[in-house]
């Protein structure tokens, strides 16, 4: 099977929850509480606000050496040169985002609990997958639910996988040690009153990881 770029590490993966007037500085405060991914999330039709946002956070994100990947919008994605772009169910086709893309984007599947849309969305080229949601999601409050034993199921996969649904610093360690790569946070990073402190809790998950023998 063709290689393509992985979604290399292991951490918090942020994801925003704009439009908000101080989109910027919260990013900055995440990144700084060491968040290892960002995902530009925006769901409005401003597509001049929302090129202008993106571009501003990719600069930022690669400052701190971060890849920035940005939700659903293949054409914003190309516009702005994301390092790539994440898919939901409805998104589109990830083959073809890939042939636009390119082989070295990193391409991400939202795959719900679902061990055969992982192993399609593999197929068909993703860097990674993700899982859920876990837990109650203040951000998708209808989203059905995943069991952690899916991410010890999906070890073999051969490709990361980020645990995303209401996920917290207090319920994030069973999934940590379940096997998630990355833990997906928007409400528990970017609703916090400290956003940089938030962060920094959910980067302890995994900076224990030496504690538990597992490498970082």
């Amino acid at each position: 099977m063709k290689s393509f770029a992985p979604l290399a590490g292991r951490g918090l993966y942020v994801i925003t929850d704009g439009p908000r007037p101080d989109l910027l500085e919260v990013a900055a405060q995440a990144l700084a509480g060491g968040a290892r991914v960002m995902q530009y999330r925006d769901k409005t039709v401003d597509a001049t606000r929302r090129h202008a946002e993106a571009s501003a956070l990719k600069l930022l994100c690669h400052s701190h050496g971060v890849p920035f990947i940005v939700n659903a919008d293949v054409a914003l994605a190309l516009a702005i040169g994301a390092d790539g772009v994440h898919l939901g169910p409805e998104d589109g086709d990830l083959a073809n985002a890939r042939a636009l893309l390119g082989d070295h984007a990193i391409i991400g599947a939202s795959c719900l609990a679902s061990l055969q849309r992982a192993e399609a969305a593999m197929h068909a080229g993703a860097s990674y997958v993700s899982f859920g949601a876990f837990f109650d999601s203040p951000t998708k409050p209808l989203a059905g639910r995943a069991s952690v034993d899916l991410l010890r199921q999906t070890d073999a996969l051969g490709v990361p996988r980020v645990a995303i649904g209401g996920i917290t610093p207090d319920n994030g360690r069973l999934l940590v040690d379940a096997g998630a790569n990355f833990l997906a946070a928007v409400s528990a990073v970017f609703g916090a009153t400290d956003v940089r402190a938030a962060a920094q809790r959910f980067t302890d998950l995994y900076s224990s990881d030496r504690d538990h023998g597992t490498p970082a």
